[in-house]
């Protein structure tokens, strides 16, 4: 009567155990494209010439101080009410998806000189 008992919860073991595996061999799969998706980019900077590796701060620089400076006159000048909060908002959000963009555009890590395993 215990090999009855036994063999089902032995099965749901191996069954969980198996499965566990499975799940952590999918994340480990996963985790090393993105490693080696992030070391790619990396190396690619190297062949980078100096104006791309110093526009990419400043522009980042000149993004925030744009967001933080000038679009906070939005709400202070129309009197800091829901409205206004809610006009920076969408403004906000317009604006980084163009900043965005610009900066992918602009600043994209060129990866077709290295080898893409």
């Amino acid at each position: 009567m215990e090999d009855s008992e036994e063999s089902p919860n032995s099965a749901d073991f191996i069954d969980k155990k198996s499965q566990q595996e499975e799940a952590f061999w999918r994340l480990k799969r996963s985790s090393d494209r993105r490693r080696h998706k992030r070391v790619q980019s990396i190396v690619g900077q190297q062949f980078e010439g100096w104006k791309i590796t110093l526009g990419r701060p400043l522009y980042l620089t000149l993004c925030i101080l744009f967001d933080g400076l000038i679009l906070t006159e939005i709400p202070i000048r129309l009197g800091k009410t829901i409205p206004s909060w809610l006009l920076f908002g969408i403004i906000l959000g317009y604006v980084i998806m163009f900043q965005k963009q610009y900066y992918d555009q602009w600043f994209d890590v060129d990866l077709s000189n290295l080898d893409m395993n």
